[in-house]
């Protein structure tokens, strides 16, 4: 018996007290919806826009993605027997185009939390590296450990390329960073109770699991898919490079130059993706290659454009940075070259102002720095970078 203030209550009518409240609070917590405040597609691609040039049919296909997952998580429970399915995302795009740069500035705006895990450590169950649960395991700790919060996250499966099967054939012996890994995905994607160890990997065995739901976390998946090109001119009945002798194809139907816009799943398949990982992504977008004028607006152009960096960066040092229209030009055009998109523009904006950036800080009677096409083109004609390029 425990004894109250004027009253005394034994412990079985206590256990029995504590199930009651356990049911009703259950009961509860199921019949809560989630209520979110909105974005609109339209705003949420606004604001993509602020930060990744171009790229709009891949932004319209995330907005409406992230958008009707929210709306999944606020439907209530009626009589109608109609359950809204998610609608799991892949993109396609060469490397540099802006995929992970795409899901980075979407996390910023996004009322649930958000992770961004690599296809390339993960394994089948069993070998050295990360099995899939790992990926939750990020979800989880991005959620602060709130497993209510991680199961209507977003997860982007970043180098999901890396993850195809050698061959268009299945394969006879273990393919253990390949098919295994796309068959270990599949349940996950469509929705299952996963054991998830809250530090991740195996060296806790003892560590206890938790039990994570998928079935309301929204997968976005981006690849490079590097030498796709092949299988799509192949079904297409064209060559990527080169002429053909049909007529169809030379009357500017199908643009040779841009042949990613016509991506279908069955070029997935031709890549190594097998069909049951491709049927549970069945939203498919492409990201276009970068152009001159995209590249130029990449340096200039959005909140945390490039040239903008390396403005603040001298700022700091009070000197004045500017970088004329003609070198500008020449270090898109050497980007082209490279064929790095983006990225590339990093690499030798960094060739072209080390030097300024090594004896500036020393030399505090300079107030102003211009870089023209004489100077660009000369700090990156002497570079190595060039050098490995000429060899």
């Amino acid at each position: 018996m425990i004894s109250g203030i004027h009253a005394h209550i034994c412990d079985k009518c206590i256990a029995q007290a504590q199930q009651i409240l356990d049911e009703e609070l259950k009961t509860t917590l199921e019949n809560e919806v989630p209520n979110f405040n909105l974005i609109k597609p339209v705003d949420m691609k606004g604001h993509l826009d602020e930060f990744v040039v171009g790229q709009d049919e891949a932004k319209k296909y995330i907005s409406v993605a992230v958008y009707n997952h929210y709306k999944r998580l606020m439907q209530k429970t009626n009589n109608d027997d109609i359950v809204i399915e998610k609608s799991n995302i892949i993109m396609v795009g060469q490397t540099g185009t802006g995929k992970t740069y795409l899901a980075r500035t979407l996390a910023k705006i996004l009322q649930v939390p958000f992770c961004i895990a690599d296809a390339t450590v993960l394994t089948e169950a069993g070998y050295v590296g990360e099995d899939v649960e790992s990926i939750l395991t990020r979800l989880l700790q991005a959620a602060n450990y709130d497993v209510e919060a991680a199961e209507r996250g977003v997860v982007y499966i970043d180098e999901i390329d890396k993850i195809a099967r050698k061959s268009d054939n299945p394969s006879i012996t273990r393919d253990v960073s390949g098919e295994g890994v796309q068959q270990a995905l599949l349940k996950l994607l469509e929705g299952t109770t996963a054991n998830v160890s809250p530090q991740g990997g195996r060296k806790h065995p003892d560590q206890k699991m938790i039990n994570i739901n998928t079935e309301n976390i929204l997968f976005i998946c981006g690849g490079a898919f590097d030498g796709i090109e092949r299988h799509i001119a192949n079904r297409l009945n064209t060559r990527p490079i080169g002429f053909s002798s049909d007529d169809r194809y030379n009357s500017g139907v199908i643009d040779k130059q841009h042949l990613l816009q016509y991506i279908t799943a069955q070029d997935i398949k031709s890549f190594g993706l097998i069909p049951e990982l491709i049927g549970r992504l069945p939203v498919l977008t492409y990201l276009d290659p970068l152009s001159s004028d995209a590249l130029k607006e990449i340096l200039t152009k959005p909140k945390n454009a490039l040239i903008k960096q390396y403005t603040k960066l001298f700022e700091m040092e009070d000197v004045t940075l500017t970088i004329e229209d003609e070198a500008l030009e020449y270090i898109v055009e050497k980007a082209i070259e490279f064929k790095l998109g983006a990225r590339g523009l990093r690499s030798i904006c960094e060739v072209i102002i080390t030097d300024a950036m090594f004896e500036l800080p020393s030399n505090k009677g300079i107030e102003e720095m211009r870089i023209d096409y004489g100077y660009a083109s000369e700090k990156f004609e002497k570079s190595k970078i060039n050098k490995l390029r000429a060899a």
